[in-house]
C-alpha cells in the first residue's frame, strides 16, 4: 500500500483516558478521602501507622506520610515484605494500614496475608487501590477477582465503599474493628454521591439508599454509584428502581438482603465492579437460595469471567456493561 492510501494511524490512548476520573461530568468530588481520614484519625490515635509498597502517592497515603512522617513506613516494591512487616507491627500493638494495589495484595501477597495475618487474626488493615475495572491498564492492574480470592479467607472482613463519604466514615470503623480488614479503595478525586441520601456507613450493615417498586439493585462499591445513576435514568421511563448498598461484603448482612429481596414483585439485580464469579452476586444468590426466597427474576451485572482489555475507562465501562447507560438499557430489556 502506498503512503497516499495508508489507513490513518489510530490515536494512542492517553494516560488520562486510561485512569480517567470515575466522576460524572459536573459531579462533586473530594480529594484523597482515605488519606485525609487516616491522617485525621492518627491525630487522636497514636497506635495508627501507615505502610506501603512504593505506592503512597497512588493510594493517597502520601497525605498521611506528610502529616505523620514518624509513623510512615516505605517498604519498597515487595508486597510480601509489606504484609509480613504489618503483621509484626500488629503483634507489637500498633494498627497498621498497609496500602498497595488490589492486584498485588490479592495475587502476590495472598499467602503472607493468610498465614501471617488472617490465621492469627491480627489487627492489620489492608487498603487496596484500583479494584475491579477502575484502571485501563489491562489485567496486570485490574483486580477483577480480589473479592473471590479473599471471601474464602477466614477471619478477614471485606469492605467495598461507594464514594468519598463511605471511605471517610469507614476508616475509623475499620480501625476500631478488632481483626484484619481488606478494603477496596477509590483514590484521587473521589465522587461524593451519598451525601444527599442521609447515609451513614456501619460496618457489617447494608443500607437502602432509595426504594423502588419494580426493581431492586443490590450493589457494592463503585456500582452503587452507577446504580443510583441508572435509577434516575430509568425513572424517566417510569421504571421505579430501589438500591440496596452493601459496603461490607464479609460478613454479609444476610438479614437485610433477605428482607428486601423477599418483597413481592421486584426483579432482583446484583451489581458489582468484579467478576461475576465468586463475588457479591454469587454470595447473594446463595443467601436467597438457602432462605428459599424466590424473586420473579434474578440477574447479575458484573465483569465477565475473562481477562479484560486495556483502554479508556469510559469505553471499557460501556463494553463490559457497568456504565449507568448500559445498565439502564439492560434493565429495561430484562423487564
Amino acid at each position: 500500500m502506498d503512503a497516499k492510501n495508508e489507513a490513518p494511524a489510530k490515536p494512542r490512548l492517553t494516560t488520562s483516558a486510561m485512569i480517567a476520573s470515575l466522576a460524572a461530568e459536573g459531579q462533586a468530588t473530594r480529594p484523597a478521602p482515605f488519606g485525609h481520614a487516616l491522617a485525621e484519625l492518627a491525630n487522636v490515635r497514636t497506635d495508627i501507622v501507615g505502610m506501603t509498597a512504593d505506592l503512597a502517592k497512588y493510594t493517597d497515603l502520601h497525605i498521611f506520610a506528610k502529616e505523620h512522617p514518624e509513623r510512615f513506613y516505605e517498604m519498597g516494591m515487595a508486597e510480601q515484605l509489606l504484609m509480613g512487616a504489618a503483621a509484626g507491627m500488629a503483634r507489637e500493638g500498633m494498627v497498621p494500614f498497609a496500602t498497595t494495589y488490589a492486584v498485588f495484595a490479592s495475587r502476590r501477597a495472598y499467602d503472607f496475608i493468610c498465614m501471617a495475618i488472617a490465621e492469627e487474626s491480627l489487627n492489620v488493615k489492608i487498603v487496596a487501590a484500583l479494584p475491579g475495572l477502575t484502571t485501563g491498564y489491562g489485567p496486570s492492574h485490574q483486580a477483577t477477582d480480589d473479592l473471590a480470592i479473599f471471601r474464602a479467607m477466614p477471619n478477614l472482613t471485606i469492605v467495598d465503599p461507594c464514594d468519598a463519604l463511605d471511605i471517610e466514615q469507614a476508616v475509623p470503623q475499620i480501625a476500631d474493628h478488632r481483626g484484619p480488614v481488606y478494603m477496596r479503595l477509590l483514590r484521587g478525586n473521589v465522587p461524593a454521591v451519598l451525601d444527599e441520601y442521609n447515609y451513614k456507613f456501619e460496618l457489617g450493615k447494608a443500607k437502602m439508599i432509595r426504594d423502588g417498586r419494580d426493581v431492586l439493585i443490590i450493589s457494592t462499591g463503585l456500582m452503587t454509584m452507577r446504580a443510583l445513576e441508572a435509577a434516575k435514568l430509568l425513572q424517566k421511563d417510569t421504571v421505579d428502581v430501589g438500591v440496596l448498598h452493601v459496603p461490607t461484603i464479609k460478613p454479609l448482612d444476610e438479614e437485610t438482603i433477605r428482607k428486601e429481596a423477599a418483597r413481592s414483585g421486584r426483579m432482583v439485580i446484583v451489581a458489582e465492579n468484579h467478576s461475576v464469579v465468586g463475588g457479591l452476586g454469587e454470595a447473594v444468590a446463595g443467601v436467597l437460595m438457602r432462605a428459599n426466597v424466590r424473586p420473579p427474576a434474578f440477574r447479575q451485572i458484573g465483569l465477565p469471567d475473562a481477562f479484560l482489555d486495556a483502554g479508556a475507562l469510559p469505553t471499557l465501562h460501556d463494553r463490559y456493561g457497568i456504565s449507568a447507560a448500559v445498565m439502564s438499557a439492560n434493565i429495561k430489556s430484562w423487564l
